[in-house]
């Protein structure tokens, strides 16, 4: 019989290593993101042992190059626009700070992206290529539910918040009814990871199961406001690569070379 997991388990040493244990499994995995800080020398020696790439995400340049001490292969470089846990850095300063850090490590920019416009802007700013994770959030094969993806489809950019309250960490989400109630003057204050997370981790799942989409946040990146209509993701990929290219033909043309 399965042992149930407390709330907040992926979060800690040994729930993150079950999920290695699954992933070194699999020899159809390969490519493991750490999300969380710098992963163990001995993580990234397991994994490059199966022939798994490693990345690692990072929020300043001290972060990203923490990352590369550990053995780390690639460094997403997350602005402060994206989604989840994210630093206080914006995108425009961080992508070129973590490049020029960590070179010749390749980095790929994220926070932020959701147009061929900034997909060319992260190449120019030294870029192998983009990480993005909320413009997936309303198109047709999303995981969110029917409501939740109308929504996100409905979202400005100013709904994505940053706030304490689901985690005890900042993290950038949807604005809900539940953000609000945690906003309120009579509110108290969040406690800090992880205990904050054991503290809401059953009303968040009350919210899921019942699809009440008014108090249910999700992680949210700005470039949420974006979102218009629900596509197939193929077709924005196909909207970020001719973007992408008429951008650089445009800045060719002009005399950007």
């Amino acid at each position: 019989m399965l042992r149930e997991k407390p709330p907040g388990h992926g979060h800690t040493e040994e729930g993150v290593l079950e999920v290695l244990d699954v992933v070194v499994r699999h020899p159809q995995a390969k490519f493991v993101l750490s999300a969380m800080g710098a992963p163990p020398p001995y993580v990234v020696d397991r994994l490059h042992s199966k022939g798994v790439v490693v990345g690692a995400m990072a929020g300043s340049s001290e972060h990203a190059q923490k990352q590369i001490q550990s053995g780390v292969d690639i460094i997403v470089a997350q602005g402060s626009e994206a989604g989840g846990h994210t630093g206080t850095i914006s995108s425009m300063v961080l992508w070129p700070e973590v490049v020029d850090a960590v070179s010749p490590v390749p980095v790929l920019a994220a926070g932020g992206v959701g147009s061929g416009r900034h997909v060319a802007a992260a190449f120019a700013l030294g870029a192998e290529g983009v990480w993005c994770g909320t413009i997936w959030l309303g198109s047709s094969e999303s995981e969110l539910s029917p409501a939740l993806r109308k929504r996100f489809i409905a979202a400005r950019s100013q709904d994505a918040i940053q706030r304490k309250y689901d985690t005890g960490k900042p993290l950038r989400g949807l604005r809900s009814k539940w953000t609000d109630a945690w906003d309120a003057p009579d509110a108290p204050r969040p406690l800090p990871l992880a205990a904050q997370k054991l503290l809401v981790a059953a009303a968040l799942k009350r919210f899921e199961l019942a699809d009440a989409a008014d108090y249910m946040g999700y992680m949210s990146g700005q470039i949420v406001g974006r979102i218009k209509e629900e596509l197939p993701i193929r077709e924005i990929m196909a909207r970020l690569k001719v973007d992408c290219h008429q951008t650089l033909e445009r800045l060719r043309t002009s005399g950007w070379q």
